[in-house]
């Protein structure tokens, strides 16, 4: 499929009405949950040093706290596990703590440079995973410091829509995280735009790191929904410090959600991820505490 095609294809996406894009979603067997359906969700890379430790007794602590979806990080393709387990190990420790897994995040920027043939077969390994866990979305996360460029962000957008063609086919959903980088400018132009406008998003659909828009991106949540209705069907939910700008637990920092979640619908949003990187103010185990509390309590009225 050639690159008119794409923008012709992004073009019809921002001309149509939501009605249109949730139609789009569904073709592939993926609908917008009612936002009474929400699973309050976390991105398990918060609890990274707790996991390595006690994978087991951190997912039953998570369960406790309220989380009942999860988005993993460090899958061992060669071996087929999660956190040193079986992928079917993990699925049931999930279960046994009523929690689902409905996205990871895969290490395909070890890929960029190498042959096609290396990255579809790390991909397929990826299918493979995420059906044992029974993911809906398996996400590409981050792109390597050296292939930061306007032209590999050209290239990744050409990998993007392979990569999602083929994931799509095999019955799953693929998404593209942001951070920072793909904001910084280039003479006008930057890596997020050249994804949104490059990729096909029948094939590419977007996970927004709302911390991330709000710390680099000069468009707000709400203008890139705008732009790309119905795309955007994941969220990563993180605040930000009022000082530092540095991660903080939700409620601490000065992002205003009350602005941000109503948009849901318009959006597309599927999942949301609660994630903390860093910056605890005690440890992530509190961190994701608090931060349910403070969502159950102030945020998710937002959501239906």
């Amino acid at each position: 499929m050639s690159k008119k095609k794409y923008i012709n294809r992004k073009n019809f996406i921002v001309q149509s009405s939501s009605f249109m894009a949730a139609s789009l979603l569904a073709l592939h067997g993926f609908t917008n949950n009612p936002y009474a359906k929400y699973k309050m969700g976390l991105q398990l890379f918060t609890v990274r040093g707790p996991m390595g430790n006690d994978a087991a007794g951190t997912i039953k602590k998570i369960a406790s706290i309220g989380y009942e979806d999860c988005e993993t990080y460090g899958y061992d393709p060669e071996l087929g596990r999660y956190y040193g387990m079986k992928a079917s190990a993990f699925k049931q420790l999930l279960a046994d703590n009523n929690m689902i897994a409905t996205s990871g995040h895969y290490d395909f920027t070890k890929f960029f440079d190498k042959p096609a043939d290396a990255m579809m077969r790390y991909v397929d390994q990826c299918i493979e995973g995420a059906n044992a866990l029974s993911q809906r979305y398996i996400t590409w996360p981050w792109l390597d410091p050296a292939f930061r460029t306007i032209e590999n962000y050209r290239l990744l957008a050409a990998k993007l829509n392979t990569i999602g063609e083929r994931v799509n086919k095999a019955g799953l959903g693929f998404a593209y995280h942001n951070h920072d980088f793909e904001f910084t400018d280039y003479a006008g132009e930057n890596g997020y735009n050249i994804i949104m406008k490059e990729t096909d998003p029948a094939f590419v659909k977007l996970q927004m790191d709302l911390y991330w828009i709000m710390h680099s991106s000069k468009l707000s949540p709400s203008q890139l929904f705008s732009l790309q209705p119905g795309r955007f069907v994941m969220w990563h939910i993180k605040d930000m410090d009022k000082v530092s700008r540095d991660y903080s637990e939700l409620g601490n920092g000065s992002i205003d959600f009350s602005v941000i979640l109503p948009e849901a619908s318009r959006a597309g949003l599927q999942y949301y991820y609660i994630e903390q990187g860093g910056n605890f103010a005690k440890d992530p185990i509190q961190s994701i505490t608090d931060s349910a509390a403070y969502f159950k309590k102030h945020l998710e009225k937002y959501l239906g």
